[in-house]
């Protein structure tokens, strides 16, 4: 019989015990496993006679009182019953002297056990327990109070007053971990017995139990939503840390909590650790006569254990069941209270409230009014009007005899309503801007407005429970605003009723300075109480009541106050009347936006106007909403800018659309506004102004053609009946806000499916005639946006990016048949691509415009099927050959790369027309792919670079024109400055290697020229290597051959060129050998060349030449001082003065001599 792992409590001090055994005929195994046997009866030390028998300890990680453990158990405790045993184990010694207190015998034991090497596990778990050591008031608990049987260890301390006696060892990894359950039970039972026969003998409490406790505690009152009282507990023991149960200070893991405790207080559950099954076996002879019983009389014991806890936690579940069932019951009584004293809002204008006397009132129940103010936030419950309903208050029977009887006599509530026609699941997205809080406790209580007695008092029965806690604890600043939290139903309650104004307005005043900065949280309590009030009382009282209060706020010092009195502003809206609405309110909020220094404010104001877009009706107030849109797209804050589009336009545009002034006059005065720029421009566009503008009429895509659709020949014939095909995913590009969703802006998506397969089919099949809003589209706007396309800077990146994502957006929002059909055909027009123009380039100037790339990246990329990419492949290759065969600037197409190689979804595509150019049979279109490849190189991935892009710059710089070889010599440097495989940089530097030493190319100015001002741009950000060994000793033969140059006009422009590439080179570190053996000498060099041609050069090569002689000098210093810029360095101010005032004369730019005195920063 043997277990796998080391029994620790199988420890005998010789080895004459396991000869003893085998002489008395047991055969047990060699093992260490095998478990110590009990001592004879006639032993000192043995237990008593009514003791249980100790149990065969197996050490592994399976503790559950399983079946098989059991029968191990069991059979142990019979073998070791039946064996003899003369001597006694160590284990029984060191529990007899723990249990006597013999502690000073026990440490010198546990010293000479562990200098032995026999480690005992019960001394080394008492002596690691600092809560065996704590100062003791009591009698010492006598050997009975232990529990302790014969070789049943125990590792806990004594008292039956510690943690130990709440069973914490059963839960924990500590103690003993291989004990019988039914140890463990028996030792609790006889505890709980002692303590109740003589309650006194109970120790006080040790500072550990104390803390063990008030962590579980603490913990129990969290975990149970009693967060006050927690607060409470824990200021009280500010000494602890809760979080932490390694602060307590005992060595054992946490315990469970105290529910868990109180749960299992009487049972002995098995150990959450993890388990895993052992098997062992035992001969049948070895087993004893009462094995079978004993096993009978355990496996009955667990089953009925089990059974037990199972009827308990039914009892548990019935238990919640029943009070849930309460509850709900309770909840539906309520909700048949509120339909019977409330009636429902009609669903037309001219619709009656029902009469209150057709349902008799219900005494003792709640009748006050529920609001629900939540239908703006809910897209699953769209209001049936455009406009707040009219508010229905039944009155109940009440006697004269009540007080203030005048309120309660209130009648039907009429809110203006404007006369607009917003769909529903636009106004439905409109206020969900408004930020309410109807959703929690305190949220739906704030919406629920009392309208009697007694369903005041039943309010005051709901708060009060949660007022009063805060107020006793309402020392700490978060107690109070939670306290001022609660005060706002029963403030709002109050101001309804109150008969007295005066009253009223003080309470008003309260509520809107309860809280001195008030939360988002908060902000929308008081947000949802405000509506609530205004849907109670009506327009006039909120004229006359709650706006007042938003006034005196507007200048408040904190901007929480003045950002609540912006988002009260449209939260109210629906709910003023229309004369307010669009005078005081919209003047109110146009002050804040104008004055108002918190970005957070001027962002909620714009939402509020948007609102107010949504309600007004008067047309005399257009002009000033125009303005407030280009006040807000102008605002230095992205999140005032970010609402505007969001919310502002869309709302704005609904109005102008109603109006008939959507195509008439708001996008034409953007459109006359952008070339008004364009106009002031001309020599400096205003860049930002511009975005700005153009934005807006991004932003105004969506309801064009929610107009286009809505005004079509075929509206008539729209059929929501029957199965309607779903909207493709990528039909029209994402929105920005649900505002600017068309379908929201249509009514639905089913409308929008609906009219887009009339809309497609129209285009397509029966023409445009009688369809003046599309025909408007066509024939007006974009004629003259492709005309402002025409006259923008093609070297302005952001113009040209900002009009090709605008057309992007108009092409796929009008759909593909409308771009093939309509947009397409106007700018081949005016492009005019074909071989007879070719010559005659110099009357089509347009291919030098932004017209180019706009229509590449604007137009042509809409679509991503293989015949629009075909298209595109061929126009660009169109308008590389033409510009190239007429000598005209290549900046169009350029800018058409640059805009395309910025998505790597068009490489390849680029790289196919590129080599269209390679192959061309003229040495002008070579020339031109030759220096398109420098734009795209940087974009591409260097796998492409290596099979795509050097291979054809290998072709041209073989090429039989020397021009088109020089034309490669950019795309070869820009290689070098971005790509890092080794191989490939080789390649390119053994081709410029063959420029720069082939005897052909010696007398080629263009080349050296190319060469060198390729060097100059990317020897900084090349590869140190390829700088240190190729470039700087090139650059050194370059100025040492330009010494002897003849002709001067090539050798001031190489003198030049070489000037601004050591400029640039001197920003870089550059080694003490190299500085002498190359870039001194070649300063030196083109000293010697300026001091005939441009003596104002002179000046500063020779303190770049100074500085790096000093450099060389002191090394050491140089070091330390790191790569400071040479050519920063001047003489004196009075040579930079001299060198100033005569750079007009010189014949390098402007721009690279200014830089010369910027690069030592």
């Amino acid at each position: 019989m043997a277990a796998g792992n080391v029994n620790p409590f199988n420890l005998s001090d010789s080895e004459d015990e396991a000869e003893q055994r085998a002489e008395d005929g047991v055969h047990i195994e060699k093992s260490p496993s095998v478990g110590t046997q009990g001592p004879s009866s006639n032993n000192p030390f043995s237990p008593p006679a009514d003791a249980e028998p100790p149990a065969l300890l197996v050490s592994s990680t399976r503790t559950s009182p399983s079946v098989e453990g059991i029968s191990v158990s069991v059979a142990a405790a019979a073998m070791t019953v039946a064996l003899a045993e003369t001597r006694v184990s160590v284990d029984v010694i060191a529990a007899q002297l723990i249990r006597d207190h013999y502690i000073l015998t026990a440490l010198e034991f546990h010293t000479e056990l562990l200098e032995s090497g026999r480690e005992l596990p019960r001394l080394r778990d008492y002596f690691s327990n600092p809560g065996n050591f704590e100062r003791q008031t009591g009698t010492p608990p006598a050997c009975k109070e232990q529990g302790l049987g014969p070789g049943g260890p125990l590792n806990r301390a004594g008292s039956i007053s510690t943690l130990d006696s709440l069973d914490f060892a059963r839960y924990s990894d500590d103690g003993n971990r291989e004990s019988d359950e039914r140890v463990a039970e028996s030792d609790t039972q006889e505890r709980n017995k002692n303590y109740s026969s003589h309650p006194e003998t109970q120790e006080p409490i040790r500072p550990l139990e104390k803390r063990a406790l008030n962590f579980l505690v603490n913990e129990y009152l969290l975990k149970n939503e009693y967060k006050l009282s927690a607060i409470t507990f824990s200021d009280e023991n500010d000494d602890q840390d809760f979080e932490l149960w390694d602060d307590v200070g005992l060595n054992i893991p946490k315990p469970p909590d105290l529910l868990q405790i109180y749960r299992n207080c009487g049972s002995a559950l098995p150990s959450p650790r993890n388990t895993v099954d052992v098997a062992v076996g035992v001969e049948s002879s070895e087993l004893t006569g009462n094995y079978i019983t004993q096993k009978s009389d355990l496996l009955q014991q667990q089953q009925t254990e089990v059974v037990e806890e199972l009827e308990y936690q039914i009892s548990l579940l019935n238990e919640e069941k029943q009070s849930l069932a309460d509850y709900i019951k309770k909840l539906q009584s309520e909700i048949q209270s509120l339909r019977r004293t409330v009636s429902p809002p009609p669903h037309d204008q001219g619709s009656q409230p029902n009469p209150p006397s057709s349902t008799p009132p219900q005494p003792l129940l709640d009748n006050g009014q529920y609001l629900d103010i939540r239908g703006a936030s809910e897209p699953d419950k769209p209001p049936t009007e455009s406009t707040p309903p009219t508010q229905t208050i039944s009155n109940p029977t009440h006697t004269s005899s009540q007080p203030h009887a005048k309120l309660k006599s209130r009648g039907t509530v009429v809110f203006d309503q404007p006369n607009r026609k917003l769909s529903p699941a636009f106004q439905q997205a409109l206020l969900s801007f408004c930020k309410m809080s109807a959703d929690s406790r305190l949220g739906a209580e704030v919406s629920r407005i009392a309208d009697n007695e007694e369903s005041v008092m039943l309010m005051l029965g709901r708060c009060l429970p949660h007022i009063v806690p805060n107020v006793l604890l309402a020392k700490r600043e978060r107690m109070v605003a939670h306290l001022c939290q609660e005060l706002i139903p029963l403030i709002l309650c109050t101001a309804c009723l109150h008969p007295e104004p005066k009253e009223r307005d003080q309470l008003l005043h309260i509520l809107f300075n309860l809280i001195k900065r008030p939360d988002d949280e908060q902000r929308q309590m008081i947000l949802t109480g405000c509506v609530a009030f205004a849907r109670h009382v009506g327009p006039t009282r909120v004229e006359a009541e709650l706006l007042p209060q938003c006034w005196e706020q507007i200048n408040h010092k904190y901007p929480e106050r003045r950002l609540l009195v912006a988002e009260a502003c449209g939260a109210l809206a629906p709910y003023l009347p229309k004369e307010i609405r669009s005078s005081l309110v919209l003047s109110m909020l146009q002050q804040m936006l104008a004055e108002d220094k918190a970005d957070m404010v001027r962002e909620a104001v714009v939402k509020s106007l948007a609102i107010i877009m949504g309600y007004i009706d008067d047309p005399d107030k257009y002009s000033q909403g125009f303005e407030l849109m280009l006040l807000s797209l102008g605002d230095p804050s992205e999140r005032v800018v970010s609402a505007i589009h969001q919310v502002f336009i869309p709302a704005f545009a609904a109005w102008t659309t109603e109006l008939g002034n959507l195509q008439t006059t708001l996008i034409p005065s953007l459109l006359a506004r952008i070339e008004k720029l364009l106009k002031q421009g001309e020599h400096g566009l205003d860049e930002h102004k511009l975005h700005m503008f153009l934005s807006a009429l991004q932003s105004l895509i969506p309801p064009l053609f929610s107009v286009v659709i809505q005004n079509a020949p075929f509206t008539h014939r729209v059929n929501l009946q029957g199965d309607i095909p779903p909207i493709e995913v990528t039909r029209f590009p994402r929105p920005a806000s649900p505002l600017q969703d068309i379908a929201t802006i249509v009514g639905s998506r089913e409308t929008l499916s609906a009219l887009l397969i009339l809309y497609d089919y129209q285009l397509e099949h029966e023409g445009t005639t009688g369809w003046d809003s599309l025909l408007w589209v066509v024939n007006q706007l974009l004629p003259q946006l492709i005309d402002i396309v025409g006259r923008i800077n093609v070297a302005s990146t952001t113009c040209v990016h900002e009009f090709s994502r605008f057309f992007w957006r108009l092409c796929r929002t009008f759909g593909k048949i409308f771009t093939n059909t309509k947009v397409k055909p106007q700018f081949q027009e005016i492009l005019r691509l074909s071989e007879e123009n070719v010559d005659a380039l110099t009357g089509n100037g347009i291919l030098t415009k932004a017209t180019v790339p706009i229509y590449a990246t604007g137009v042509l990329t809409c679509y991503n099927q293989d015949e629009d990419r075909k298209l595109l492949v061929g126009f660009l290759e169109d308008v590389m050959t033409t510009l190239s065969l007429s000598h005209a600037p290549l900046d169009s197409l350029k800018a058409s790369f640059v805009e395309l190689g910025a998505n790597p979804v068009y490489h390849e595509l680029l790289l196919t027309v590129l080599w269209y150019g390679v192959v061309h049979t003229s040495a002008l279109v070579r020339c031109t792919a030759a220096r398109m490849f420098e734009l795209l190189v940087k974009g591409v991935n260097e796998t492409l670079v290596a099979q795509r892009v050097v291979p054809a710059l290998i072709t041209l710089s073989s090429d039989p024109e020397i021009s088109v070889r020089i034309s490669t010599i950019p795309a070869f440097g820009t290689i070098m400055e971005t790509v890092t495989q080794k191989e490939l940089l080789e390649r390119v530097k053994m081709q410029l290697a063959s420029f720069l030493e082939d005897p052909q190319y010696q007398d080629q100015h263009s080349l050296h020229m190319e060469i060198i001002k390729t060097f100059g741009r990317v020897g900084p950000n090349a590869e140190p290597r390829f700088r240190d060994e190729f470039v700087l000793p090139h650059l050194h033969k370059l100025a040492l051959g330009n010494n002897i140059q003849a002709t001067e006009s090539k050798r001031i422009d190489i003198a030049t060129q070489l000037f601004e590439a050591y400029s640039a080179l001197s920003c870089c570190f550059i080694s003490e050998e190299l500085m002498v053996n190359h870039f001194l000498p070649g300063l030196r060099c083109l000293r010697t060349d300026m001091e005939q041609l441009s003596p104002e050069h002179e000046v500063i090569l020779s303190s770049m030449i100074k500085e790096g002689e000093m450099k060389v000098e002191n090394r050491g210093i140089g070091q330390a001082e790191g790569s400071v810029s040479i050519a920063a360095s001047l003489v004196g101010e009075d040579a930079k003065t001299k060198f100033l005032s005569k750079m007009g004369q010189l014949t390098t730019s402007g721009a690279m001599l200014a830089n010369v005195f910027q690069r030592k920063k």
